[in-house]
C-alpha cells in the first residue's frame, strides 16, 4: 500500500485464497496454522486479505526487461505474457507427472533449458544455497526448514543471506547438505556444451565494441581445432587477441619503427603510452588456483587439471605442456609468488588469470624451428657458401704478365682470350658473386636471429615467464586498471633466482620530444642487442578514440627479428619496397574484434553467466583466427 515493495503470489497462497472463498482444501503445510490466526481478526480483514491475494500479478517483468520475478520461475516464452497456462507456471513450475520415494512431485528443471537474456529469480523448491544456473536464480534456501532467508540485490547481483533462527518445520525431502559440497547447478548443467551454441553464423554482442559476427566457415574451422586439441572449455575463460603492427616505416632498411607507433596513438588523441619489452617467447594464458579445490568450486573441473590448481594454455586453447609434471611446478611457483606478494587478500580472491610470454620459444615451437627456421637457415648456408666457394674459383684475374685467366670447379688455371666477352663475362661472375656473398651475409644474420631465443630446457628452472596483464581475478576483470599498475602488480611476482620475471616498461609522454626520444633509444638499444622489439600500449587499458575503440596495442619489431618473419632477404630494397606496400586494415580490424570478445569473455565469467555464454566469445577469437590475414602482420 505504501509503494515500498512488489508481491507474487506462491501456491499456498492461492490454496488460502481458494479457502477463504469456501473451497475444500487439504490443511497441510502451515494453512491450518494460518487459518486459526485469521480466525481472531474481523470479516474486514478476511476481506481484505481476499482482495490483495486475488488481486497479485503472476510474474513481474522490471527494470526494462531485464529482470523477471516469479514465484516458481518463468519460461522464456512466457515471460510478458498472461494466460492461465503462464500463471500456473509462475506458481507451480512444471512437473513430470511422477513423484519421488518421498511422495514429492518430480519437477522438469526448467532453468536447466533456460536461454532468455532476462535474469529470473525464483523460488517455490528449497535448494540449500541460492546458486545460478542459466541466468535464472532461486532464492529459496529453505528458511522454514532452518536453511537461510535470501535475497538478490538488483542490479548488483549480489546475493545477500542470513540463517535461520530455528527449524521452523521439518522438511519431508532431506533438505541440508551433508559430506563435501556438490559442483554449482551451472557447473552441472554445463558438463556436456551444446555444438548448436557455437556452429553456424553467429553474431555476439560484446561491451566493447558492439556485436561482432562470426562465418560459419570459421567457425566450422574453430569446432575441428577445439574439439580435437584444446583443453577442458571449461578453463577457457580467455584467448588473448592478436596485435597488428605498427604502420610500415619508410626510413632506409628499415620496416617498422617507434615513430609510426606514437604517431597511431597521437593521432587518436591517447597522452601518454607505456613501452613495453616484446619477449619472444610462446603467449601463454596461466590460471592458478589458491588451492587445488578452488579448481572444482569455481571452474567445474574435476579431472588432473583440478588436482594441479590451474593450467597453463596457449593462445589457440591448447595444453601448453605435454608433461603435467612441468605444469604443475610451473603453477606451484606462481601460487608462491602469490602468496608470498600477499596478492590473494590484497585482490580478495583466490584464483587469478594471467597473460604471460613464457619463453624460450623453443619450449613450445621446437617442431616449427626444427622443421621451418632451422632447416631453411641449414639449406641456405649451405647452397649459398658452396655457390660463393664456386664463384670465386670462376672470377677472371689477371697475372703479373698480364695474361687474363680463370679457375675452373677444380681449381685448375684456365687461360682466357682477350676481348668484350672475356670482359663482360667478367662483370657477370663478379657481380653474381657480390650478391652471392651478400645473400650469404643475410643467412648468417637470419640463422643468428632466431638461435637468440632458443636455449636447453630440463626442468621448469629453465624456463621464464613473463607475465604482464594481470586479466581477472574473482568477481573483477581488471581492464579498468591502467598499465602501469599492472606492470607494478605483477613485478612483485618476481625474484632473484625465480623464473617470473618482471617485464621492463618505460612510460612515454607522447607531448615531450625527449621522452619520445628515450622511447625510440630504448628499442633501438634493444634491437640492437638481438631482442625482438617492443609492443606500445595506450597508458589507459581500454582506450576510445576518434571513431570508436583504439588498438589495445601495436607491436614495433626489430630488423633482425623481422628477418625471422619475411626470410633471409626481406631488408634487399627490391624486397624492402615490396613489403612496405603491405595492408594493415584487415589485421587491424581482427585485432579490435579478437580483444573485445576476449574482454567479453573475462567479464561474463566474472558475472558468473552460463559456460556457454563464456565459451561463446573464446571459441569466436579462434574462430577469427581463421580469417584470411597475412600471418606474419
Amino acid at each position: 500500500r505504501e509503494g515500498h515493495a512488489l508481491c507474487v503470489p506462491g501456491n499456498h497462497d492461492v490454496k488460502l485464497l481458494r479457502k477463504l472463498r469456501g473451497k475444500d482444501v487439504k490443511l497441510s503445510h502451515g494453512l491450518a496454522e494460518t487459518l486459526a490466526q485469521l480466525a481472531a481478526e474481523p470479516p474486514e480483514f478476511l476481506a481484505a486479505v481476499e482482495r490483495f491475494i486475488d488481486g497479485l500479478v503472476g510474474h513481474y517483468v522490471l527494470d526494462g526487461g531485464r529482470l523477471v520475478v516469479a514465484h516458481a520461475g518463468m519460461k522464456q516464452r512466457y515471460i510478458g505474457r498472461a494466460s492461465q497456462r503462464v500463471r500456473e507456471f509462475a506458481l507451480y513450475g512444471e512437473t513430470t507427472g511422477e513423484t519421488d520415494e518421498f511422495g514429492l512431485p518430480v519437477r522438469h528443471d526448467w532453468a536447466a533449458d533456460y536461454r532468455g537474456p532476462a535474469t529470473v529469480v525464483y523460488g517455490h523448491t528449497p535448494v540449500p544455497e541460492a546458486d545460478w544456473l542459466n541466468n535464472t536464480l532461486n532464492v529459496d534456501t529453505g528458511c522454514a526448514f532452518g536453511g537461510k532467508l535470501t535475497a538478490l540485490r538488483w542490479p548488483e547481483r549480489e546475493i545477500v543471506s542470513v540463517p535461520a533462527r530455528r527449524v521452523y518445520a521439518e522438511p519431508i525431502r532431506p533438505f541440508l547438505p551433508t559430506g563435501a559440497p556438490a559442483l554449482s547447478a551451472q557447473q552441472a548443467s554445463d558438463d556436456v556444451l551444446d555444438i548448436s551454441d557455437v556452429i553456424g553464423k553467429r553474431i555476439v554482442t560484446t561491451r566493447l565494441h558492439h556485436n561482432v559476427t562470426i562465418r560459419a566457415e570459421n567457425a566450422a574451422a574453430a569446432l575441428e581445432v577445439m574439439s580435437r586439441f584444446a583443453v577442458d572449455p571449461k578453463w577457457l575463460i580467455y584467448l588473448p587477441p592478436t596485435m597488428s603492427p605498427c604502420a610500415t616505416s619508410a626510413r632506409p632498411g628499415l620496416l617498422e619503427h617507434p615513430d609510426e607507433a606514437f604517431a597511431y596513438f597521437r593521432h587518436e588523441g591517447v597522452t601518454h603510452v607505456v613501452c613495453e619489452q616484446k619477449h619472444m617467447g610462446s603467449r601463454a594464458v596461466v590460471i592458478v588456483c589458491k588451492t587445488a579445490d578452488v579448481a572444482r568450486t569455481r571452474f567445474g573441473v574435476t579431472d588432473g587439471a583440478a588436482a594441479a590448481g590451474g593450467i597453463v594454455y596457449t593462445r589457440t586453447g591448447r595444453r601448453f605442456f605435454d608433461d603435467p609434471l612441468t605444469e604443475s611446478a610451473l603453477l606451484a611457483l606462481v601460487r608462491d609468488a602469490m602468496t608470498a606478494a600477499n596478492l590473494w587478500d590484497e585482490l580478495a580472491t583466490d584464483w587469478a588469470c594471467l597473460d604471460c610470454e613464457l619463453m624460450p620459444w623453443s619450449a613450445k615451437a621446437q617442431d616449427l624451428l626444427r622443421t621451418q627456421y632451422a632447416a631453411v637457415g641449414s639449406a641456405a648456408r649451405a647452397a649459398a657458401a658452396e655457390t660463393v666457394t664456386q664463384l670465386q674459383r670462376a672470377t677472371f684475374s689477371r697475372d703479373p704478365n698480364g695474361t687474363s685467366f680463370s679457375r675452373d670447379p677444380k681449381g685448375e688455371r684456365q687461360e682466357t682470350p682477350q676481348g668484350s666477352a672475356s670482359v663482360g663475362a667478367a662483370e657477370m661472375i663478379s657481380a653474381l658473386l657480390t650478391r652471392q656473398q651478400d645473400r650469404l651475409i643475410r643467412v648468417d644474420k637470419y640463422v643468428n636471429a632466431y638461435r637468440h631465443y632458443c636455449w636447453p630446457v630440463n626442468s621448469v628452472a629453465d624456463l621464464k615467464l613473463a607475465p604482464f596483464h594481470l586479466l581477472a581475478t574473482e568477481g573483477r576483470v581488471h581492464v579498468d586498471q591502467d598499465h602501469p599498475w599492472h606492470m607494478a602488480t605483477l613485478a612483485r611476482l618476481a625474484a632473484p633466482g625465480s623464473p617470473i620475471i618482471a617485464t621492463n616498461h618505460h612510460l612515454i609522454d607522447l607531448s615531450d620530444e625527449a621522452s619520445v626520444a628515450a622511447g625510440v633509444s630504448w628499442w633501438e638499444q634493444l634491437t640492437a642487442a638481438g631482442g625482438e622489439g617492443m609492443v606500445v600500449k595506450p597508458r589507459e587499458f581500454v582506450v576510445r578514440g576518434r571513431k570508436g575503440l583504439v588498438q589495445p596495442a601495436v607491436k614495433c619489431r626489430g630488423p633482425e627479428y623481422l628477418r625471422i618473419i619475411y626470410g633471409p632477404a626481406y631488408d634487399a630494397p627490391e624486397h624492402l619496397s615490396r613489403l612496405r606496400a603491405r595492408g594493415l586494415g584487415a589485421k587491424r580490424s581482427l585485432a579490435l574484434r579478437e580483444f573485445a570478445l576476449g574482454v567479453e569473455s573475462l567479464e561474463r565469467f566474472a558475472r558468473r553467466e552460463p559456460l556457454r555464454k563464456v565459451h561463446e566469445c573464446a571459441f569466436g577469437v579462434l574462430a577469427l583466427e581463421s580469417e584470411p590475414v597475412d600471418p606474419r602482420l
